[in-house]
This record gives C-alpha cells, structure tokens and sequence, in this order.
C-alpha cells in the first residue's frame, strides 16, 4: 500500500453500490487520511470544515459525500427535475474543471446529471447544459452569479453544497458571491454542507459557522510535513542572473516534470520565453492565455508533452498535476504560506521531489517570513558554483498583452491646436 493511504478501504464505508463501482473502475480501494477522517462523519448526514491541501484526495471526499446524499435521500418535495439537487463552489476555472473529470469517473454507474460552469467560453453551451436540467453543478462564482441572475437556475432544492478552496476564495475576492449563494439555498439543518480549505483561518472558520449545520472539524496536517522528502535550496542570484540561472539548474538537473512559479504575468511570459528559446517546451498558465489554450496547454503537461509549466499562484492553484519532479520558485512568494503551497507540488503520494529558490533582489525579503514559517532555514547554494548558460534570445508569447496605446498628440505643424489655450470658456 502506498504510504499516502490509510488502512481504511473505501469497501468497508456504507457507500452507495453505484458508487463502488465508480471507485473500482477508478481504481481506488484505499482512503488518504482527509477521506478516512470526513467520509464518516458525512456518510453520517453532519457537515464537515476540513483542512487539507490540493493532492491530498478532498475532491474524492467531497464527491462521494454528495452523490450518496443525492442517491440515498428522496428527491426534494416539487422538484421539477431539472433544477440542481447539488452546488460545488471553486475559486478557478481549472480546478472546477479538474472536479468535473473526477465527478466524471465516480459517476461512471450512479447516472447523476453533471453540469459545469465557468468563465472564459461556451456561455450559451453551459447555459443549455443547466437549463436542460443537471442533478450536480459545479462551477466559480462569477459565471454562476450569472446564470442565478438571469435565472438560468435557483438552488432553493439543494440538498448538498460544498466550497472548495474556501481560503482562495478570500483571496480572489469572491467572497460576496459565494455568500449570495449561501443566502439562496436551504437552511443548514436541511442540507449537507461542506467547506475545504488549505487554512482555517478566522475568516474561513466563521463561514463556515455562520452557514453550516455546527460542522465538525477535519484537520489534515498541512505540505509542510512533506520537506523531509523534499530536497530544499536557495540562490541569490542578481536579477539578470536569474534566466542564466535557471538554464543552468535544468541543464545540471535534467528535471522530468517541472513548476516554474512566478510572481507577475509579465515574469511568466518572460521566462516562458527564455524556456522556448533554448529549447525547453513549455506551458504558460497566466490571465492573458484564452481559456481553451490554456486547458490544451494543461493536459499537454499533464500528460508528458511539455516539461514545463510557467505559473502563478492563482493559476496553477488547485491543479491536479502528478509525478513533479522539481518545482522552481524563480519569484520567491511575497506570502510565506504560498511557499508551502508551491513546493508542495512536488512529493505528493510518498514520492520526493526537489525545490529551488530565487532569493533576488527584488523578493529576498520575504525569505526570513517563510523560514519563519517553516521552521528551518533554507540551505544556501552559490550563485558562483553553476555554470551560468548564455541564454538564446526568447521567444515572444502569442498572448501577451498588447501595448496601450498612445493618445493621438494632435497636428505638431498646426498652430490651431494651442489657438484657444488661453482662454478656457471657448
């Protein structure tokens, strides 16, 4: 048994017979501990606030707890059949597309409706999809206000609601809108809620308080348990260092699979670039990519394509990417919680992994916060002791944003552009 699982089979839990089929099509048999700990308690009817990091199997949890919701108990009283029996809540596109495909496998044999729906495309594809009816829908916030607002739907049968990622949520600012929709569905006693979160922090905690059914707490120890099987260093590289840098490590390391983090979006379209231009593939996960070249971008990498991937916070939270060998903190997190996030990425499922750090100029001031934070201080390399590369020019991205453009100064050889200068009434 891999060392990420429990001895808790999914076998011996009181699941729906569908649902084990699901499971054994998947090929799951074992439990990680955040599904050995909630499954239980939400198999039981009571609603649970769960602390645990992507990779760590919530998604499963949360699944199983509502489509055994939906199969087991009566359909609501006047339900009509087509509006959501279920509402899944995620803060980024990529991730409630990631829960559809994994609803998509445990569903295999139960028949539930799925629908998803998200911003960046498909607007009347997504809208049809609801309005034909859907028993689970999954979707952010921004394109579901929409949808609510103009009445695609309504959630007043809802009989199980889960948030995903409740502290991203706080941090993209969607927190108003997921309390619009807590406002709009039954009350807690009534449903079975859900709230998972990589941090219950006061703010998640009292979400979760305010609009669940007294929820037990899960907490699931966070990544940063994980370092003894993660190979740490740190560089302190001078700004123009750091492409050379970066070439260097790669050509030494020869990583198999690997997680450029970045700070800005100008910052992940320059280094994909450079990775381009010296013959590294690579994907580029930022706001300026069109949604569906960032989703063929990401199943490239997930499925071995490209070795790289060049990304922010907020795009890549939530992704599912196994068997990453090295992540890059080419900009060191301005938030020391998002270092733990980010090497994270690496040693998921008792595998190890290598993580290395850009202290710069301009972000080696949040170093002290994240030892801080972890505990231990980062071992130091030498800038020195690589062989710098001398990068080929960079190859310039197809979806970086175009320069603003420049108000017209008028005609410099007409005198009647100043004429009315001084006097302003005219």
């Amino acid at each position: 048994m891999s060392t990420h699982l429990t001895e808790q089979a999914f076998s011996d839990l009181p699941l729906h017979e569908t649902l084990r089929q699901g499971l054994q099509s998947a090929g799951f048999t074992h439990c990680t501990p955040i599904q050995a700990e909630s499954l239980p308690i939400l198999l039981a009817g009571r609603d649970v606030a769960g602390q645990a990091q992507t990779g760590t199997g919530k998604t499963i949890a949360f699944l199983l707890a509502t489509f055994q919701r939906l199969l087991d108990e009566p359909q609501p009283k006047g339900w009509d059949g087509k509006q959501p029996r279920a509402l899944i809540l995620a803060p980024t596109r990529e991730l409630a597309i990631q829960i559809v495909k994994d609803a998509n496998l445990l569903n295999s044999a139960a028949g539930l409706r799925i629908a998803l729906a998200h911003g960046g495309k498909d607007y009347e594809k997504q809208r049809d999809a609801i309005t034909v009816g859907c028993d689970v829908l999954i979707g952010t916030p921004g394109r579901l206000l929409d949808y609510h607002k103009n009445r695609v739907f309504h959630l007043r049968q809802a009989q199980a609601i889960v948030l995903d990622e409740a502290d991203r949520m706080f941090d993209l600012g969607f927190i108003k809108d997921v309390r619009y929709f807590l406002r709009r569905v039954p009350k807690p006693e009534e449903r079975l809620g859900m709230l998972f979160s990589a941090t219950l922090s006061f703010n998640v905690l009292e979400l979760a308080y305010e609009h669940m059914n007294n929820p037990e707490k899960v907490l699931i120890e966070p990544e940063k348990v994980s370092v003894d099987r993660i190979e740490e260093s740190a560089y302190y590289p001078a700004n123009d260092e750091k492409i050379p840098l970066l070439l260097a490590l790669i050509k030494r390391l020869q990583p198999t699979r690997s997680i450029v983090f970045v700070n800005t979006k100008r910052a992940a379209d320059r280094v994909w670039g450079f990775l381009e231009g010296n013959g590294h593939k690579a994907a580029l996960l930022s706001g300026d990519v069109p949604q569906k070249k960032r989703e063929s971008l990401l199943n490239r990498f997930q499925e071995g394509e490209v070795a790289f991937l060049v990304a922010t916070d907020v795009a890549a939270r939530g992704l599912h990417i196994p068997e990453v060998s090295h992540v890059f903190n080419y900009d060191l997190p301005q938030d020391q919680e998002d270092y733990v996030h980010r090497i994270g990425r690496t040693a998921r499922a008792g595998a190890s992994g290598v993580a290395v750090s850009f202290a710069c100029e301009e972000y080696v001031f949040s170093l002290p916060d994240i030892e801080t934070y972890i505990k231990h201080k980062l071992p130091v390399l030498s800038t020195g002791d690589e062989v710098l590369e001398t990068p080929a020019p960079a190859v310039k991205t197809k979806y970086s944003a175009p320069p603003p453009r420049r108000k017209p100064q008028g005609n410099k050889g007409n005198n009647n552009s100043n004429r009315h200068r001084g006097n302003p009434r005219r």
